[in-house]
């Protein structure tokens, strides 16, 4: 183990580090957001666009990202589309994400007591007006643990962007590793970055989780 080649090292890391949080950041909020809509439609049955959805999720879910992303990034410019390499992440790690949020959202949205809909339909309540004064207010807070470990897992993912040459952290420790064969220190590298950004962000994520927990039940 050399901590001069760690050195070295740093600042290719350092680059990665960012664009790895930048790409986890936005395909989290765009994942979130998009799996929000798509559950609120599939929750009210919205007649055609209910259909889609449910197909779309099922057909992202059981797709591996490697696929998409191959598909994305190897397939449009067949057909005269071509994105970059971090637009063809972004997206692949969206939908993805938006197909796991979308489960999350309305497992939250099921959890919902089934006398509050009933009373809030029997109040003339629009759906409009269900979604802002029961639907979201209890659904998301039932969502939170669901959504947290989603959006751990969608970090986790971006280590896939490896194979469009995306340079985020597992692909510049493994072009390291190619050029100089330094294994041991350029992994443990890899490791303590990972490390870096999900350990705190599981802490904050555990911790937002009890604090809904203890709001809405009580405990």
């Amino acid at each position: 183990m050399s901590w001069q080649v760690i050195q070295q090292a740093l600042p290719l890391f350092r680059k990665a580090f960012v664009l790895t949080l930048e790409l986890s950041a936005i395909g989290v909020v765009l994942a979130t957001i998009l799996g929000l809509v798509i559950a609120l439609v599939r929750e009210y049955k919205v007649p055609v666009f209910s259909q889609i959805c449910a197909t779309f999720e099922e057909l992202l879910r059981n797709t591996p990202l490697l696929i998409q992303l191959f598909f994305l990034y190897y397939g449009f410019p067949s057909i005269g589309i071509k994105l970059s390499a971090q637009a063809c992440a972004i997206i692949g790690i969206s939908l993805l994400g938006a197909a796991y949020m979308s489960g999350a959202f309305r497992g939250g949205f099921s959890g919902i007591p089934t006398i509050q809909v009933e009373s809030a339909k029997a109040l003339g309540l629009s759906p409009l007006q269900m979604i802002r004064h029961v639907t979201l207010p209890q659904g998301l807070t039932r969502s939170v643990p669901a959504v947290a470990a989603n959006a751990i897992f969608l970090v986790k993912e971006t280590s896939v962007f490896t194979v469009i040459a995306v340079p985020e952290l597992t692909n510049t420790a493994r072009d390291l590793i190619g050029m100089y064969y330094r294994t041991d220190e350029y992994l443990l590298m890899l490791v303590v970055a990972y490390a870096i950004i999900l350990i705190p962000l599981s802490v904050v994520l555990t911790l937002l989780e009890r604090r809904v927990r203890r709001g809405t039940f009580g405990d």
